[in-house]
């Protein structure tokens, strides 16, 4: 079954990894069903005891977004023990994602605390985070959980406090159901519905997902929500408004990693001006103005390296050729 086929009657292509969508799904209070399930499904699937309740504690607000298109999306939510929930989706990488959501932790960390609370007042803070590419080339899995531990001994924790979930959904396609096999059965049919929500029909996601009530549920939900005029003109301005924030952190990636590799190759060619200095006292202005218009830093590597062994500024100046 294509895409094409799950289109609804405007053409508009159904995204159950939708950010707005999720917000919807799993930050409505009417729907905490759903965030408990989803919760516990990641736990179970690493052995982790299940939660009895799911709190919001920032239930998302249709009425607020629309007037406030860039607010962050993320779902945040509260367990009876006390343990703080920052779940979110995302569709595509962006330089320095895995900085934004080690940021995102802290914040809902330290923001527990307020002027004159103690430290044992913190309580953990646990992420969860699903996305559509694949982070971490080199760890086989779909779910991967990271914590603070120590290198001489990982089963020594630094802390209780972090943990952070990552799921992804990289090169997952209908053709390949089976790629999420060996995976708690809860978890792999949340991960069904995310995967293939635009493509299946209600009947095919009900057979797959063995009946969960749970998909039932947000599959009905996905259904609403793209049939709802309003709420599908929101998610195609939150699309092209975070297409055009991609764009802009790419741009933005891409002039810091070039002003990165022009200071080093400057005071790479520093370095040098100051080492023929100190062995031939005198270094002419052409050869420093060479240098420092220098930007191959495997060159610059090089030169480092035959500084020392020249035996006059004669010898040296033909290698900047």
């Amino acid at each position: 079954m294509s895409k094409k086929q799950q289109n609804d009657e405007n053409g508009y292509v159904k995204d159950p990894m939708s950010d707005l969508f999720t917000a919807v799904l799993l930050g409505d209070p009417k729907n905490e069903s759903l965030l408990l399930s989803y919760i516990n499904s990641v736990f179970l699937d690493v052995g982790k005891t299940p939660i009895v309740t799911a709190t919001l504690i920032n239930p998302f607000n249709v009425k607020k977004y629309a007037t406030s298109k860039s607010i962050v999306l993320d779902v945040h939510a509260k367990d009876e023990l006390g343990r703080y929930y920052d779940i979110e989706v995302q569709n595509s990488y962006h330089p320095y994602f895995e900085n934004r959501t080690l940021y995102y932790w802290s914040d809902q960390y330290s923001s527990q605390l307020m002027s004159g609370m103690q430290y044992p007042k913190l309580r953990p803070v646990i992420s969860i985070i699903l996305t559509k590419f694949q982070m971490f080339q080199q760890l086989k899995k779909r779910h991967n959980v990271f914590r603070i531990t120590a290198q001489e001994n990982p089963e020594v924790l630094l802390t209780e406090d972090f943990e952070m979930h990552f799921l992804h959904l990289a090169n997952v396609s209908q053709e390949s159901i089976d790629m999420l096999e060996g995976i708690h059965s809860e978890l792999r049919h949340w991960l069904h519905f995310f995967a293939y929500g635009d493509t299946l029909s209600e009947v095919e996601m009900t057979s797959i997902t063995d009946n969960d009530p749970a998909i039932q549920q947000a599959f009905e939900q996905l259904d609403r929500f793209y049939a709802n005029p309003e709420l599908r003109e929101l998610d195609r301005q939150r699309r092209l408004a975070l297409f055009d924030q991609m764009v802009l952190n790419m741009e933005i990636a891409k002039a810091e990693a070039k002003a990165e590799a022009k200071a080093e190759a400057k005071a790479k060619a520093g370095s040098i001006i100051r080492f023929l200095t100190r062995r031939f006292q005198h270094v002419p202005q052409d050869v420093c103005d060479t240098l420092y218009s220098l930007t191959d830093i495997d060159k610059l590597d090089r030169l480092t390296d035959f500084v020392a062994d020249c035996d006059s500024l004669d010898e040296f100046t033909p290698h900047l050729r």
